[in-house]
């Protein structure tokens, strides 16, 4: 998956649904994200093909709620982004939705309570070693791409220090949310720390 020179819809918590995805593309948009799902919930899920609407759902078995839904429209330009703390949950949940986008996203960005009491998101930040452990094991069982998104550390060295991990696992691509990991969404981004 190339990156450079790319207009990309940025992953978006309840708007980066299939008909926001399918309207981006439209309007431009070379490559999409889906909102965070977090592994826990995707490896309950089932993939089955709604004929009706032409879209193939991954649907929380014994239910009919759609955790995640595509198309063959966006197979090779949406990016699925995974919530995780764990290496095999992680590849199972990507295993699971794989051969219907075009990469897999890890968020390691997420400041919310939720991502950093499940040890995900922001919480990942502190842990070079789970980061390695997850991105090598998707890297090492998956066809489809990998990548990751960080924000800054408490330092640009810092940062930099992570981004050279990260590359040395083979990821296709590495976004820099340019916020502090413990920001929160009103502050606005501190873009220069980024450059």
């Amino acid at each position: 998956m190339e990156y450079e020179n790319k207009l990309v819809l940025a992953p978006m918590v309840r708007v980066g649904t299939l008909p926001f995805r399918l309207l981006a593309a439209q309007c431009g948009a070379d490559i999409t994200y889906g909102e965070e799902i977090i592994d826990h919930k995707l490896v309950k899920c089932e993939r089955k093909v709604n004929e009706y609407i032409r879209s193939i759902d991954f649907v929380e078995k014994g239910t009919e709620n759609v955790v995640f839904r595509t198309c063959l429209q966006e197979r090779n330009q949406v990016v699925f982004q995974i919530g995780t703390s764990d290496a095999v949950r992680a590849l199972t949940a990507a295993q699971i939705v794989c051969r219907d986008v075009a990469a897999i996203d890890i968020n390691m960005g997420c400041p919310k309570s939720f991502s950093i009491s499940g040890g995900m998101g922001a919480a990942l930040l502190s842990k070079p070693q789970l980061i390695h452990d997850i991105l090598t094991t998707l890297k090492r069982n998956l066809d489809t791409p990998v990548t990751c998104k960080i924000r800054l550390l408490k330092s640009s060295q810092d940062t930099v220090e992570l981004a050279r991990r990260i590359e040395k696992t083979g990821v296709s691509a590495l976004a820099i949310h340019g916020r502090y990991s413990m920001l929160s969404i009103s502050v606005f981004g501190t873009f220069g720390n980024v450059l």
